[in-house]
């Protein structure tokens, strides 16, 4: 089923044993970064904090903190169902009789029934407060780190539009509080809002922006998935969800928001006006220096009469934001495999906070055919940001770290097969000796062919291992005696 809410979701991880009230008063200022560490080293449950000594609502945390609270959240079984589904929307072939057209027109519908449909009413404007009555310390916003500027409002779901197309863009980006009435936003030079934002201050507008915190789940997940700029993040989330995501007007601002958040901020970026924001704590594990940023001041803020504040810690990881991250992998392999159809699987791997090595297993079928898919992924989307990839042939496990270890320490020769380039970096790079673009390294930890020039006698050797007919034999005897 998919959950309506934020609060249909905690209570059905609650059914389950999967979440923990924290009926005790907590500080939101480090305390809870100590408490939820501990908790997601140990692969606990979800977190409700209802008496946190900062705001007036109960904090939500480590919702997404396992894989199988992100499996649950997108209702599905396993992350790699979902690609799946986009897998069997995207297969191109021509429809073959009656079942076949059948099929055909059950992909068409599957979009068609999900797009975001508009409300008048919405539980998220129960209570309307405007002007000076704006009070943004009623949330109990997080101090995560003890270098971090201030207060942050971190899983916020912000939204935008380009103001010449009215194209709607929403995104997760990082909130700090600046004062009772003022945001800033950290639109990194990569992201959609950003392009929005310099496209109004071209034209000497400000720009309308709205924040909505606590949304359903699938929605949530959305505004995080590296979506083109050209599909539409709800109908995304309604398709995640097998349900339309109701909409609502915003009171004060010409955009939308869910209907099912638990806040909303609303407010306009003044062209060219900018604060320092950071330090802060980051998915890197390291602090993000002080910058100047666009911010929204808030006119509006609407919520439920009865609201629950999420929120996430990110940092070194492991942290809540790596089943987000997993979820994505798997998620969007399939489209990934359309650009680049050698690709059989991949892996992000969490420690490399996902955008800093790609590990990439491949059919391959010529000379060179490793550096031809790791230009490929340089040039595909976010992964162009990749620092690192490595390609292993068709029969490495990549999720196997060990096993992909053992290929990339003895199937290179790193005078031959290293491929060193320089592009483009996450502006939270802090290695790049320049800002936003940097060395990259692929790895051809495949097997080699004679014509890659490789020249020893006997030809590349063949792996060390048993038989079938032997491996069977053990198979029955370790049966039969016990060995």
């Amino acid at each position: 089923m998919a959950y309506p809410d934020l609060q249909d979701f905690l209570a059905a991880l609650e059914r389950d044993g999967d979440l923990a009230r924290v009926r005790a008063p907590v500080d939101p200022h480090l305390e809870v970064t100590g408490i939820v560490q501990r908790v997601l080293r140990e692969q606990g449950p979800a977190l409700l904090f209802e008496n946190p000594t900062r705001g007036r609502m109960p904090l939500a945390i480590n919702v997404f903190g396992t894989r199988r609270r992100m499996a649950r959240a997108l209702d599905v079984d396993d992350l790699d169902d979902v690609g799946r589904r986009i897998g069997e929307l995207l297969r191109p072939e021509l429809p073959r009789g009656v079942g076949g057209l059948r099929d055909a027109l059950g992909k068409v519908a599957q979009l068609r029934a999900v797009p975001p449909r508009h409300v008048k009413v919405a539980p998220c404007q129960e209570v309307v407060v405007k002007g000076s009555d704006v009070d943004l310390s009623i949330l109990p916003g997080v101090k995560s780190w003890p270098d971090d500027g201030g207060v942050f409002l971190n899983l916020g779901l912000t939204h935008t539009k380009h103001p010449e197309t009215g194209a709607r863009n929403l995104g997760m980006y990082r909130l700090q509080l600046q004062d009772e009435r003022t945001v800033s936003l950290h639109w990194q030079i990569h992201k959609d809002s950003t392009s929005h934002a310099a496209v109004a201050e071209r034209r000497g507008q400000r720009l309308p922006v709205a924040i909505a915190f606590g949304c359903p789940p699938a929605v949530t997940y959305a505004a995080s998935a590296p979506l083109p700029a050209e599909i539409d993040e709800y109908l995304f989330a309604g398709f995640l969800q097998r349900e339309r995501v109701d909409m609502v007007d915003c009171l004060s601002v010409p955009l939308q928001v869910p209907a099912a958040a638990q806040v909303v901020l609303e407010g306009w970026v003044e062209p060219g006006e900018r604060r320092p924001e950071g330090p802060f704590g980051d998915h890197t594990g390291f602090y993000t220096p002080v910058e100047p940023f666009p911010f929204v001041r808030v006119e509006t803020m609407t919520m439920r009469t009865d609201p629950i504040y999420q929120s996430i810690i990110v940092g070194r990881p492991p942290q809540e934001d790596g089943p987000i991250g997993k979820a994505t992998e798997r998620i969007f392999l399939p489209l990934i495999q359309m650009t680049v159809p050698e690709i059989v699987d991949y892996d992000l791997p969490e420690a490399g906070v996902f955008h800093n090595c790609v590990v990439v297993s491949i059919e391959k079928r010529f000379p060179k055919h490793a550096q031809k898919v790791m230009n490929a992924i340089w040039g595909a989307g976010l992964l162009s940001l990749s620092k690192l990839v490595v390609v292993v042939d068709a029969d490495c496990d990549v999720h196997d770290y060990a096993e992909v270890a053992w290929r990339a320490f003895g199937n290179v020769d790193y005078a031959h097969d290293a491929l060193h380039t320089i592009g483009p970096v996450d502006h939270l790079d802090h290695a790049s000796y320049e800002q936003f673009f940097g060395g990259k390294l692929g790895l051809d930890a495949t097997r080699k062919l004679p014509t890659e020039g490789y020249r020893r006698a006997g030809g590349w050797p063949d792996e060390c291992v048993l038989d079938d007919a032997t491996l069977a034999t053990v198979d029955r005897r370790w049966r039969e005696y016990g060995i």
